[in-house]
């Protein structure tokens, strides 16, 4: 999610809001959070940390490693890179009390690639997310919505994928899918400028409210992606996502 690197350059005041006529999802059974690259997590994290806490079983699940991303690193893209982002995402799923799991030989950035050729990343990619769900049997789905947060390609790609999978799903198998939602407007001129997507309020009605310590775990998430960020950049991600967008709750839209 480089995106990030300079949306939080200055501070932004925290604040809480009331979302008394939202519905609010408490945490249980089993959730599987599927993104493309370590980091994108930090966008929900608060919610991540929020149901491991109350004791949901939460797993992030990511198509790549991150491997043509070096951020603010001195790494050159390729496998050392990726190595080094892999241990980065078990640092922040451990901050999230999260399990960390990776799909096998996607490279990062080649999920729109001739999706529909034979063995192409997009076919493996639905071909190793299919057995995972098989194996894990959540009962919710978290993942990008088709805006990809700010228009990312590969994003947007996983979003399609794991949707076009779970609606081929009779309704007793398949898992709540959920997208993760800005809601409040208009954004601060730094996420703007970013392009990130807003959702209408009324079309996210589930919301996981979180606590000062979820808050707490979602900011050591962040400092786990220094490969990403600057310090002062991770200091702020957390903070600023708080009072700029989550204000005390990360809302999400149904997508089934």
């Amino acid at each position: 999610m480089p995106a990030l690197a300079t949306v939080f350059a200055g501070a932004v005041t925290a604040q809480t809001a009331d979302f008394a006529d939202t519905a609010s999802q408490e945490a249980e059974g089993t959730i599987l959070v599927v993104l493309a690259h370590p980091d994108d997590e930090l966008v929900i994290a608060p919610a991540i940390a929020a149901a491991a806490r109350k004791g949901a079983r939460v797993s992030v699940l990511y198509a790549t490693s991150g491997d043509a991303g070096p951020g603010v690193s001195d790494f050159e893209p390729g496998e050392a890179l990726g190595r080094a982002r892999r241990a980065e995402a078990e640092c922040a799923g451990k901050a999230l009390g999260a399990r960390i799991r990776f799909l096998d030989d996607i490279a990062d950035g080649t999920l729109t690639d001739r999706p529909r050729a034979h063995g192409s990343p997009a076919e493996r990619f639905a071909d190793q997310f299919s057995a995972v769900l098989r194996a894990a049997r959540p009962d919710t789905v978290i993942t990008w919505g088709p805006d990809g947060g700010y228009g990312h390609g590969d994003h947007r790609m996983v979003s399609a994928l794991v949707t076009q999978h779970l609606q081929s799903l009779s309704a007793d198998t398949r898992p709540a899918l959920l997208y993760p939602a800005l809601v409040n407007a208009p954004l601060p001129p730094q996420l703007a400028a970013q392009g990130w997507s807003l959702t209408s309020p009324d079309l996210a009605p589930v919301s996981h409210r979180y606590e000062d310590t979820d808050l707490t775990a979602a900011g050591k998430a962040a400092q786990c992606h220094a490969t990403q960020f600057d310090e002062a950049t991770r200091a702020m991600i957390a903070p600023g996502f708080h009072g700029a967008a989550w204000k005390g709750e990360v809302r999400f839209r149904k997508g089934l």
